[in-house]
Formats: structure tokens, C-alpha cells, sequence
């Protein structure tokens, strides 16, 4: 399996942005859905955006020459389908609710009325944007530099959230090796080799949930 270029990052700290808390500041609506549950599909009108407030949600995108691959695992304070705010009329991936989740729905007309207050809220958003950017950037310069061994590990360092300072241990919601390797640009029997190897020197555990070390940028 080639390695996926459009795969966004999630952020690199365990706080929200500045100016999001909650979210309640964004407006909008929450709504709760359970594990896997469809939130929209690719294709579909894009007349709002997304905050996640507890839980996490994948998105997947397809082509016609293409089986679907998952270009974003995210997890609590990030937002998706903000690209509606750039006059994308329709829904460029498919995002399901890993696990139980609380998201936030907000229409893009209210958000974009936000954004032109220049206010606290839209300076963050902006930040998050650019910051989006930057770890596309950095994603794309690891899939040319790093193995795919290292890939993995930075993908479930950056899901636990550990790659800055951070906890020593950080349990994530278990996912399928084949998600994995999609996300890395490998193959399923190459993630189950490298989580057993990770598992053996203890960098990971499983305790119902996946438990990432922080020594498992050791692997980096």
C-alpha cells in the first residue's frame, strides 16, 4: 500500500486552543453520537463545520481510481469540515464517530460572522488553521524521511498526544491495524509486527484500551 499524502495531523497539545474551553464561545449545537456512527458523508452540502468536545471521529476520503483511505484520526478540541469556510460546497471526506462522542455543530455562516470580528475567537481559529497547514507539511516530510516503523510510532504518539511534554502513560481508543496502516502507508502484517515489538520493549500496553509510553519515542 503507497503512503497517504493527505493524512492531517492531530495537535500536538492536550488543551484546547485559546478562546474554545468548552466551545460554548462557537455557538451552535451539540449533538452525541456512538461508535461509528456516520456524522456526514463525501459528496454531501457543506453549510457547517464541527468542534469535537469529548470523543474522537475518522475521516475517510475516496476516489474513483481509489479504495477509501483515512486521511484524519482526531480527537477532543479539534474541529473538522472547516473547509466549508473556504467555499467548498461539498463534504470532501466521510467522518464517522470513533467512540462515543459530543461534537459541536455550527453553521458556517455564523462562524464566518465570527471570524470577520476579529476577535479572540476567530484570532484561534486562524492559529488552528495555519497550524493545520504546518502539520500537513510535516506529515509529508516524514513520509519521505522516516520508515514506516516510525511513522507508526509518531501516529500513536500523536494520537495519545505525546509528542511535546505530557504524561508518562496515555490511554487512546483501540484501533484496527488496517486503520493504522492506512494511516502510515503500510501494510496491516507490518503494523501487527511493529505493535508487537512496541508491545514487547513496553512502549505500548493493552488494558482495554491502547496505553501509550512516552518511552516510545525511543522508536523515533
Amino acid at each position: 500500500m503507497g503512503a497517504r499524502l493527505s493524512m492531517k495531523d492531530r495537535k500536538k497539545t492536550t488543551a484546547p486552543l485559546p478562546g474554545f474551553g468548552s466551545g460554548a464561545s462557537l455557538g451552535g449545537k451539540i449533538e452525541h453520537y456512538k461508535g461509528n456512527q456516520g456524522i456526514y458523508e463525501q459528496g454531501a452540502p457543506a453549510y457547517t463545520l464541527f468542534y469535537i468536545q469529548a470523543g474522537g471521529v475518522r475521516l475517510t476520503t475516496k476516489s474513483s481510481h481509489q479504495a477509501a483511505a483515512v486521511t484524519a484520526i482526531l480527537g477532543a478540541h479539534d474541529f473538522f469540515g472547516e473547509l466549508c469556510l473556504a467555499g467548498y460546497p461539498l463534504r470532501m471526506s466521510t467522518a464517522v464517530a470513533l467512540t462515543s462522542s459530543s461534537i459541536r455543530t455550527i453553521k458556517k455562516t455564523n462562524m464566518l460572522k465570527m471570524l470577520r470580528q476579529k476577535n479572540k475567537t476567530s484570532n484561534s481559529l486562524v492559529t488552528y488553521l495555519l497550524s493545520s497547514v504546518k502539520n500537513y507539511r510535516d506529515h509529508v516530510a516524514d513520509l519521505l524521511t522516516s520508515t514506516a516503523e516510525q511513522r507508526l510510532a509518531r501516529v500513536l504518539l500523536r494520537l495519545a498526544r505525546l509528542d511535546g511534554k505530557g504524561p508518562a502513560l496515555v490511554k487512546i481508543p483501540l484501533l484496527s491495524h488496517t486503520v493504522l496502516a492506512e494511516m502510515v502507508g503500510t501494510t496491516r502484517s507490518r503494523v501487527n509486527l511493529f505493535m508487537n515489538r512496541f508491545r514487547k520493549k513496553k512502549f505500548i500496553d493493552y488494558n482495554g484500551n491502547l496505553e501509550v509510553h512516552r518511552s516510545l519515542r525511543k522508536a523515533l
